[in-house]
């Protein structure tokens, strides 16, 4: 039977969009306590399909879809740039597709807006309302406000018209901004993304024995298996290994291998990987918060996800991005590789020199780059230890000469020296295990 906070979490997504909710109304409606009500409408949130704002409330919004990520509700609009919001409160779920700043003619600014349209303007009421009757919503800058008449006009559209203390500059840049932080989340692959769903994936009952195991085996030809209870909690994973030498009228429970390691649907494939590689395994449960059985996800599962990262094309570039496209290879051969990397303003810390972070990045890329040259993979850091490094100042050039020092099937010793015109600002050892590519 589901728990109280399942049974709010499963009534707010039975919710139309748009609908307003509170803490009160939730424990009222489904006799529990308010603070279980919002405890389940901040999880709501967490999972995206609740939204809340000051001075208006908590929301129904429509949860994103993975391939527009990239769009954003009006309702986290108003909370990027601290809105408040003048009318069109029953518009908050919608998602607006492209903004446009205001900043020229009425008849001009008009064939630039469309529907689903965000219009960034300051107090010009008759490019609100010119807006509203487009279809698009109306953000009004410089903490102005509007006459009631358009906010009558936007309730009735159902069409957002907010109000924000920032200058349209700043509100353009905090909205770009978080566009292209959901960008940067969208390059990033979850084990939600690429795990074998329930449906599709064997698993065991805690009453099941051996010989159910052979069955299994038989017909899937996998040897590794999560074990369920009734409920579908996962309380073990069985192997060919646990199942040697025992009788077949054995249970499940008595061989198995208890509390295994798990991964939840947003954990992300990179932190898969490590677990896998330090942990030797080959096969893990994905659970959901109640500890039940979402699906499974194997190495080669992770592996072809690895693969299928790096040829991605960039869109919202990080720091490691940054730093891994200004190496040039200046010298790539097995006996003495060298490459180059200019220090960019980016690659800074307060002082204007390289920051440390940075250091290790490019330390790690050196290693990787060299040793693409022996094995096809990728390498998981098992520990890098920095001697020392010195103040390299913006716009330097840096040269970067990793060696080799010892090189096992499944693990890689290296060292690491940068230079900065010919002096040795910086020296790092470190250790590493191998993914190798099936």
């Amino acid at each position: 039977m589901a728990t109280k906070h399942e049974q709010i979490l499963q009534y707010i997504d039975s919710l139309p969009i748009g609908e307003k909710i509170s803490v009160r109304q939730i424990a009222k409606e489904l006799n529990v306590s308010e603070g279980t009500a919002y405890r389940a409408i901040k999880d709501a949130e967490n999972k995206g399909y609740v939204s809340t704002i000051e001075r208006v409330g908590t929301i129904r919004i429509e949860r994103k879809k993975k391939e527009n990520i990239e769009k954003l509700t009006f309702a986290e609009v108003v909370n990027i740039v601290d809105g408040q919001v003048l009318g069109g409160r029953e518009g908050l779920h919608k998602t607006l597709n492209k903004f446009v700043i205001g900043a020229m003619k009425l008849d001009a600014m008009m064939r630039y807006t469309e529907a689903g349209n965000l219009l960034i303007v300051g107090n010009r009421v008759n490019a609100h309302e010119l807006a509203l009757e487009a279809g698009a919503a109306v953000l009004i800058t410089g903490g102005f406000d509007t006459e009631e008449w358009v906010k009558k006009l936007a309730d009735d559209l159902k069409l957002p018209i907010i109000s924000t203390s920032y200058d349209t500059f700043t509100v353009a840049t905090m909205i770009n901004r978080a566009i292209y932080d959901q960008l940067i989340k969208k390059e990033i692959v979850l084990v939600e993304d690429i795990l074998t769903p329930i449906s599709e994936a064997v698993s065991l009952q805690l009453t099941d024995t051996i010989e159910k195991w052979h069955e299994c085996n038989d017909k899937t030809h996998h040897s590794r298996f999560p074990v369920v209870d009734q409920h579908m909690k996962v309380h073990g994973m069985v192997t060919s290994k646990d199942v040697i030498g025992y009788d077949l009228s054995t249970s499940i429970e008595k061989v198995m291998t208890k509390n295994p390691m798990t991964v939840h649907g947003k954990t992300s494939v990179a932190s898969s990987a490590h677990m896998m590689v330090w942990e030797g395994i080959e096969v893990l449960p994905v659970v959901d918060d109640y500890h039940r059985l979402e699906g499974i996800i194997s190495r080669q599962d992770v592996l072809k996800a690895l693969q299928m990262i790096q040829r991605q094309p960039q869109v919202g570039e990080t720091i490691d991005d940054i730093v891994t496209n200004q190496f040039m290879d200046v010298q790539e051969t097995k006996e003495a590789p060298v490459y180059r990397c200019e220090v960019t303003p980016q690659m800074t810390n307060y002082m204007g020199t390289i920051s440390y972070g940075v250091f290790t990045t490019i330390v790690t890329e050196a290693a990787n780059r060299v040793l693409r040259l022996y094995k096809k993979g990728d390498l998981v850091i098992e520990n890098i230890t920095v001697y020392f490094i010195k103040p390299v100042q913006i716009e330097s050039v840096i040269e970067i000469r990793p060696k080799l020092l010892e090189l096992g099937r499944k693990f890689a010793k290296l060292d690491v020296e940068v230079y900065n015109a010919g002096v040795v600002v910086g020296k790092a050892m470190m250790m590493a295990q191998l993914l190798e590519r099936v």
